[in-house]
């Protein structure tokens, strides 16, 4: 494979990976302003949304990986121009996406119920309780947007989720302002108004996509397949295979990184702060990473449905080079801001000279995370799903945790050394899922 081979891959990649990369900064945005006016109407209201945030979060990374296993079966039909068969992997995806919501919120119950036993303070129950019930009703919604948010990718039209997110991104903040301030005749509710603006707005952005797709003369082809299939067994199956397999691989990474919290608690407080500072720096890089190995899968799916394998291999290769390039834009500046970066959130010298020390191994990770995540989303997008989970079982439970312990812990390199295992971690993930990609594509 030579390099003017891969160079004609650049352009297609970014067309399709910008318009992901700017809705998902637009998700940044969103959460930093949820933060920012929440903790402006009262501390007590920021605590139970923070515990809150990250539990619910788990699930609703656990559900969009269940999604992306669309991508490969919708993709590759694309590649073929089969738009009735993909109107009716939509509807297997619906289906399967409904069961999937189903399950989600029962266990969700089941967490609000044992909130009272799980060490919370007490003044924030009440808090808690019904913010959490409210963003429960909301996974349905979740579930739903996020099929149809594969439908777009899949085809190629990564531009439509974008605008869709950033739309709902603005409803959500203007809810949010009304429904937790309450001025003129609106509530005021605080934190509860910002569980209801989060439900309106996945409602609202559900229903823009369902209307999009079946309302659109753009994509009369797909709902007409959408509308003459059935949502059988085999279907469903093939869903599931895809995206368990996806979903399951995303959970345990996430999870690696929340338990990492749990070792840097035994540090102390600052480096909790100072934790919880390179957390959310480091989404500026996983954000834009997102994109392009977003782009990279479709991509990836539609060669393989031609059954192009030196295309496949190539768009890899253009992925992973895109990916180190914009590593290598974001983290200069990271790297020379590193002794101001704290300072946005607080203005401890103690947290912002634990975070510039930080620095160091959050950017050493960045060719790791880009390996990863470029290879993860090769292999996603010629559906070779499998591997994942017990790639991802061993990077980050089996070497990250371990790790982490020994260096942070044991060895008493504190945060930086915790963080130090993430280098190692996630170049094992990445180096793991290039040889399989490789030896699926050889």
């Amino acid at each position: 494979m030579t390099d003017n081979t891969v160079s004609r891959h650049y352009a297609p990649l970014a067309r399709l990976g910008l318009p992901i990369v700017i809705g998902q900064v637009g998700n940044i945005v969103l959460g930093f302003a949820d933060t920012l006016m929440v903790g402006h109407h009262s501390m007590e209201e920021l605590a139970a949304a923070s515990f809150v945030n990250t539990m619910f979060m788990l699930f609703v990374i656990f559900a969009m990986g269940f999604s992306y296993g669309l991508t490969p079966i919708v993709g590759a039909r694309h590649g073929r121009g089969e738009t009735a068969g993909i109107g009716r992997v939509v509807r297997a995806g619906l289906a399967a996406a409904t069961l999937l919501a189903a399950a989600l919120v029962g266990v969700l119950l089941a967490f609000w119920a044992c909130l009272g036993h799980m060490g919370q303070p007490a003044e924030l129950l009440p808090l808690m309780r019904p913010y959490l019930v409210v963003n429960i009703v909301s996974m349905p919604f979740v579930c739903w947007m996020n099929v149809f948010r594969q439908f777009f990718d899949a085809i190629g039209r990564t531009e439509v989720p974008m605008w869709v997110l950033l739309g709902g991104n603005v409803m959500n903040i203007l809810g949010n302002w009304l429904l937790i301030y309450g001025p003129g005749p609106a509530p005021e509710l605080g934190l509860l108004g910002a569980g209801l603006s989060t439900l309106l707005s996945r409602a609202a952005m559900a229903a823009a996509f369902a209307a999009l797709f079946f309302a659109s003369r753009r994509y009369r082809a797909y709902s007409r397949g959408f509308r003459s299939g059935r949502a059988g067994r085999a279907g469903l199956r093939r869903v599931g295979a895809l995206g368990l397999p996806v979903a399951l691989q995303m959970g345990m990474e996430s999870a690696a990184f929340s338990l990492s919290a749990v070792l840097v608690g035994w540090v102390g407080t600052t480096a909790l702060a100072a934790h919880q500072v390179m957390l959310t720096v480091s989404q500026l890089f996983y954000m834009v990473y997102y994109g392009m190995g977003a782009a990279v899968a479709v991509r990836v799916s539609y060669f393989s449905g031609q059954g192009d394998t030196a295309a496949v291999r190539a768009t890899a290769a253009a992925g992973f080079r895109i990916i180190l390039l914009i590593a290598c834009v974001v983290a200069v500046p990271i790297f020379m801001l590193r002794g101001q970066l704290s300072l946005w959130f607080t203005d401890s010298r103690e947290v912002c000279s634990l975070v510039a020390a930080t620095v160091v191994p959050l950017i050493a990770y960045q060719f790791g995370d880009g390996l990863q995540c470029t290879f993860a989303n090769a292999l996603r997008g010629i559906a070779h799903v499998r591997p994942m989970m017990l790639i991802a079982f061993f990077s980050y439970f089996v070497v990250s945790l371990p790790l982490g312990w020994l260096l942070g812990i044991r060895l008493g390199m504190g945060l930086v050394g915790i963080w130090w295992a993430f280098p190692v971690c996630l170049t094992c993930a990445g180096a793991l899922y290039y040889l399989a990609f490789r030896k699926k594509t050889g």
